[in-house]
């Protein structure tokens, strides 16, 4: 075949290597048409398509979340595993801008994690935050109503006064999940982590000082990375899930573009407070 038209063909017929890349961005957990996000549920499509690429070298994952909820984190975690395993291909993780919390537990599913000098990586902990309101209703002359049939239904309620009982039961849970995501990162890095109780302390570093700490394999970017490993004619392959009007995931737009706008103000609020605990 001349060689004018081998450019029209596919990169595998070509003979070119090919990566597929799933970009994993946002925060993890409440993810609805209006509400962009990270949960099993929005990357199982891309995962799959990702991994179904008979020809792929590797799956390559970009991850750039600030974390969110535990359980869709650790389900995503095991998803890539489970497809890594049966389709018995290498996973390439690249932290762009932060890679924390639960971005951290979904970016350890990958045989090799790589992040840039100033990437925020870290954060291996776990974190409840709401309000109180006692006082402020009270001032306000407002009576509070409630209405159970189980003495624990409205334990940490933000309008009742606080019970020590209640915080310890929240922090047992915590600690427990806490625990599953230290053995997850200790199964899963434990060859090349560095021996420092700060690691699971809940705190975060730089990329540079994650590499040296062992929550990272290295410096780098996705182009030079693929290069080194797979050659100068290596195909990046973006893999997403569909999207329709006003780049919304294909479906019934039903809540109008008033919802859209006041549930994405919120998510982008939501999200913003969360990458400002890393300087984001």
């Amino acid at each position: 075949m001349p060689d004018s038209f081998k450019k029209y063909l596919p990169s595998a017929w070509q003979g070119h290597p090919v990566v597929p890349v799933v970009r994993l961005s946002g925060t993890i957990g409440r993810v609805s048409r209006f509400r962009p996000g990270l949960s099993l549920g929005s990357v199982a499509g891309p995962l799959k398509k990702a991994f179904a690429i008979k020809s792929a070298k590797a799956v390559a994952l970009v991850v750039d979340s600030p974390g969110g909820a535990p359980v869709q984190s650790h389900l995503i975690y095991k998803r890539i595993r489970a497809l890594a395993e049966e389709k018995e291909k290498h996973v390439i993780v690249f932290v762009e801008d932060v890679c924390a919390s639960g971005g951290y537990m979904i970016a350890c599913a990958g045989d090799e994690i790589i992040c840039d000098p100033a990437s925020i990586v870290g954060s291996i902990g776990v974190v409840s935050a709401g309000f109180g309101f006692v006082d402020a209703i009270h001032k306000l002359g407002i009576e509070r109503r409630v209405y159970t049939s189980g003495e624990s239904k409205v334990i940490l309620d933000p309008f009742q006064p606080e019970k020590a009982e209640d915080v310890a039961r929240l922090k047992a849970i915590q600690e427990e999940v806490h625990e599953l995501f230290i053995d997850l990162v200790r199964a899963r890095r434990g060859a090349v982590l560095a021996e420092d109780p700060e690691i699971f302390s809940g705190a975060f570093w730089s990329g540079k000082r994650a590499v040296s700490l062992g929550l990272a394999d290295r410096l780098g970017d996705m182009r030079q990375v693929l290069r080194e490993k797979y050659g100068d004619k290596v195909r990046l392959k973006l893999i997403g899930g569909e999207r329709g009007l006003f780049g919304l995931r294909s479906g019934r737009v039903g809540h109008g573009l008033a919802a859209a706008a006041g549930e994405g103000f919120w998510q982008a609020l939501e999200e913003r407070s969360l990458r400002q605990r890393f300087g984001g």
